[in-house]
């Protein structure tokens, strides 16, 4: 089949979620022997051409204005509707704006709901109502609608009446990498950090956790690994948070081996959020055989399915019991800080996580999707 992939930002790249998953997607389709091309954001970066057997075509666009991705998905959609592809696969509500122009040129289009993207902090009133829009578009419009959690099926079938597809993100299992990096760059050594790694904005709970953090008689210290360019309103008032405590470490955006040993080679990962699609960090962090701690919001509930332990979300005491408890049976490494869990129990959820989110069998859930599409055109 020929292939569109639409709505990230560019690959490859670690910007966020969406690019994981496109990136994922396209490379193991690409491998199958489809013909993909994805279609980048290009400000001002060095142009692509081709990535692993995927097909690069650059789309001008702002760097940083607000309308940069409202330019984006215009033209890149522009440039898809006059090409043969089988599918037009749109990813993320904003974009999918632009499905019903896809859809007058008669083009068959799949929208993959990476979250429900309007109920971000960091959206102003238009940006929000604009997010809302794409995501009527997609459910009103397009030829299938994928979702990564339950929770947001639900959501589409009593708001839109629309039958969502359930398609969750996945997994990779990765070897575990050596502190020595971090040791260099940080002064942190294993087991001797709690992480959180994830984009700093509101909706990630990090403020939460820093509070929490700060109440907790520990010699640990506690990693902050997410972009802090541009600094937003929410970033800075992170950063004043976190001032008068040295063990608080701010490390920017990481990627390559930083990253695999920060995740290999934490105490546990923390992640807080409010709101979710499916977090990717969080999945990451179960690739890399880590501890977990998450809020109990259903996407991340869901996407666990028993593994790892969990507070009630934006409740700051829940969280500093959790971590008391958590930091106080460092016995318990291998058993997900839960009492009544045995290391080989442990083990095997993981096992189970790992194939359940195995990401050959969500490409093949993904190109039967398009092939129904195709069959039907």
């Amino acid at each position: 089949m020929k292939i569109a992939m639409l709505g990230h930002k560019r690959i490859p790249g670690r910007s966020g979620g969406i690019e994981v998953v496109v990136e994922e997607l396209s490379v193991r389709m690409a491998e199958k022997g489809h013909d993909v091309v994805a279609y980048n954001r290009h400000c001002g970066e060095e142009k692509l051409k081709e990535y692993n057997g995927v097909k690069i075509v650059e789309v001008r666009t702002f760097k940083t204005s607000a309308l940069n991705a409202m330019v984006y998905s215009f033209f890149a959609t522009l440039k898809c509707i006059f090409k043969k592809y089988d599918v037009m696969h749109y990813h993320a509500e904003g974009p999918c704006v632009m499905i019903p122009l896809a859809k007058l040129f008669g083009k068959k289009v799949v929208a993959t709901i990476h979250g429900l993207d309007w109920q971000r902090n960091k959206w102003g009133g238009f940006a929000s109502k604009y997010i809302m829009f794409g995501e009527k578009m997609a459910a009103k419009h397009a030829d299938a609608v994928i979702v990564l959690s339950k929770n947001v099926q639900n959501y589409f079938k009593e708001t839109y009446d629309c039958d969502a597809i359930f398609v969750p993100n996945g997994i990779n299992k990765v070897a575990p990498e050596s502190p020595d990096i971090i040791r260099e760059k940080f002064g942190i050594d294993k087991d001797g950090y709690i992480l959180f790694l994830a984009r700093i904005t509101p909706e990630k709970g990090l403020d939460y956790l820093i509070e929490a953090y700060k109440e907790l008689n520990t010699d640990k210290k506690l990693v902050i690994a997410g972009g802090l360019e541009p600094e937003t309103e929410y970033i800075a008032s992170v950063k004043e948070k976190a001032k008068g405590c040295d063990n608080i470490i701010f490390t920017d955006f990481v990627s390559g081996k930083t990253l695999s040993a920060l995740f290999s080679n934490c105490y546990v990962y923390v992640l807080p959020s409010d709101i979710e699609g499916m977090p990717m960090s969080l999945l990451e962090a179960v690739g890399y055989d880590a501890r977990v701690i998450v809020s109990d919001i259903p996407e991340n509930i869901d996407c666990l399915d028993g593994y790892g332990s969990s507070f009630e979300h934006s409740n700051v005491g829940s969280l500093k019991t959790a971590l008391e408890f958590c930091l106080a049976h460092e016995d318990m490494k291998d058993r997900d800080f839960k009492a009544d869990s045995s290391p080989d129990e442990v083990q095997q959820k993981r096992a189970e996580l790992m194939e359940k989110y195995d990401w050959n069998n969500i490409t093949d859930k993904t190109l039967e999707i398009y092939k129904s599409l195709k069959k039907n055109k």
